[in-house]
This record gives structure tokens, C-alpha cells and sequence, in this order.
């Protein structure tokens, strides 16, 4: 079965559905988020749904911040209208001024706090019957405008991948790069560990034989072949992670961070090498900084 495309987590869609004498609305908004994170925001009739509405979200959407918001026609939010908890404000109200009185103070209640105190309003449980078919109305609006939001999340996706793709390819160039200079640059590198060696061993007596055995393991220690080749693997892999679409956001990540590991040792290596050195560094600095874009680019994918 083909993977889905690459999708980013950030859109919007709304769907509309007949229901009884008006119409009922859904809307679907998301944001980046490193796990689903699903809000539903609708009337306290609708509750009995919320299950369902959740399930199909996560039918459909593998990350992201969710916001489902559902509006239902006045018709079947009627007797449900916010109501005044008098008692409870009558309460407030009675403990405030006994507060003030037992503290000498002259000072009056706000109003505007008090109503936001909560469980100051509530809804009326009268003539909350909602129409026959909400619970599927709902669904079917919501299943709509997910397939709307998923269709502008691969739009964007697939743009967010030609662009990721493009920065990939200059790694994988740099990487060659390095690498035809580093070819040229063992005798270099051995030559300078041979003659750091010497300095260290001033006025002792060493078998030439043995310092070249020496030099040769430090210039093997100092050598970037590995890393390079590594490079080249895992840029490898995540030009196909991003062919191949799907669910790719936590697999792009741990590769990037594999690449950077790679160029950071590349850089560790090669530092104090001389004029070859800095230019290894130079191209080794360039593919950290097209590594660090595809990072923040790769934090929109699903």
C-alpha cells in the first residue's frame, strides 16, 4: 500500500451539513505540535459525540495541534441558553461584604469578576433534544473538512519537500567536495602529525620507523572518510524519505541529527589543518547551515 504524501501540520477547512431546519458547521484548524493534540470545542448538547469526533480526528491526522470547532443551528442550542447562577452569585456577594465589614474596609464588589467566576453561568437542560441525524451530520461534516484540510496539508508538504530536497542535494555536493579534497590532503595531514610529533619528542631518541607507524595511525585517527561516507548515506536515506511521503516528520528528524553528529566531527577533525583544513571547514560550515534549514523546515511535516 503507497504511503500518503508528505504533509504539513499547519491548515484550516470548514464543511457545512444540513440539520434540521438550519445547518450545521465544522471547522478543523492545526498548528505544529510534535504529537496529535486534539481540542473540541462545541455546545455541552454535543457532548455525547465528542468520542466519535475524536476517533475520526485521529483516522485522519497523525501530529499536530487540533482545534475542532462544531456549531450547531440555533434551533438545537435554543434551550440550552446560558442562565445566571443566582445563588451562587447571591453567595459571593454575601461573603464579599462580610469580608469587607469584618476588616474595615470600604469597598464594593465587582460585578464583572463575579461573573466570571466559574459555574456562574450554566445552561438550561430544557428542550435540549437535538435533531434525529446530528451524531452522522456531524461526522460527515467533520469527515469533509478533514479531506479539505489534508488536501492543503499535502499541497504544502509537497512544496515544503521540493524545498527540503533542494538543500539535501547541496549536501550531498559539499560532501563530495570534501571529499576530492581530502584525498589530495593525507600526506598533508601525516606530515603535519609527523612533524607535531617530533616537536613533542625533542631529544628523544625514536626509531624513524616507529614515528611513521605513529604518524600514520594519528592521520588515520584525524582522517574524514568515514564521516563523509556516512554523510552521503543518510542524505541517501533522506532524499528517500522524502520520495517515499507518509508519516516522515520523526524519522527526518533523527537523520538530521545523525548528519549534524557527522559534519560536527568533520569539523573537530580538520580544525588547525592549515590552509586544506579551512577549506574543508568552509564547506563543512556550509552543509551544517543546509542541514539547520531542513531542520526548521522538517518541524511543519506530519
Amino acid at each position: 500500500m503507497a504511503n500518503s504524501p508528505l504533509r504539513s501540520m499547519t491548515g484550516f477547512a470548514r464543511a457545512r451539513h444540513p440539520l434540521g431546519d438550519g445547518e450545521l458547521v465544522v471547522s478543523v484548524k492545526t498548528l505544529n505540535h510534535r504529537s496529535l493534540d486534539v481540542h473540541v470545542h462545541a455546545p455541552s448538547v454535543a457532548d455525547p459525540f465528542e468520542n466519535a469526533v475524536r476517533a475520526l480526528v485521529k483516522s485522519r491526522l497523525a501530529r499536530g495541534h487540533v482545534e475542532v470547532r462544531i456549531s450547531l443551528p440555533p434551533a438545537a442550542t435554543n434551550g440550552n441558553a446560558a442562565t445566571l447562577n443566582r445563588t451562587l452569585l447571591e453567595e459571593y456577594l454575601g461573603a464579599f461584604n462580610q469580608a469587607a465589614a469584618e476588616h474595615g474596609l470600604d469597598t464594593k464588589p465587582d460585578l464583572n469578576a463575579a461573573l466570571r467566576i466559574p459555574g456562574m453561568f450554566g445552561e438550561s437542560t430544557q428542550g435540549s433534544e437535538l435533531p434525529a441525524g446530528t451524531e452522522a451530520a456531524m461526522l460527515d461534516a467533520l469527515g469533509a473538512a478533514l479531506d479539505e484540510l489534508n488536501q492543503f496539508r499535502a499541497r504544502e508538504g509537497a512544496e515544503i519537500a521540493q524545498e527540503m530536497s533542494g538543500h539535501n542535494s547541496h549536501i550531498g555536493v559539499l560532501a563530495e567536495e570534501m571529499e576530492k579534497i581530502r584525498a589530495g590532503a593525507q600526506e598533508v595531514f601525516q606530515n603535519r602529525l609527523a612533524e607535531r610529533l617530533k616537536d613533542l619528542l625533542k631529544g628523544v631518541q625514536i626509531d624513524p620507523q616507529r614515528l611513521a607507524q605513529e604518524a600514520a595511525i594519528l592521520a588515520d585517527r584525524s582522517d574524514i572518510g568515514e564521516e563523509l561516507a556516512r554523510l552521503k548515506i543518510h542524505a541517501g536515506q533522506l532524499a528517500g524519505l522524502l520520495a517515499a511521503g507518509g508519516e516522515s516528520g520523526k524519522k527526518i528528524d533523527f537523520l538530521l541529527q545523525e548528519m549534524n553528529r557527522e559534519t560536527n566531527t568533520v569539523l573537530s577533525k580538520t580544525s588547525g589543518a592549515g590552509e586544506i583544513g579551512l577549506k574543508i571547514t568552509e564547506l563543512a560550515l556550509a552543509a551544517k547551515a543546509a542541514i539547520e534549514k531542513i531542520r526548521e523546515q522538517s518541524l511543519n511535516l506530519e
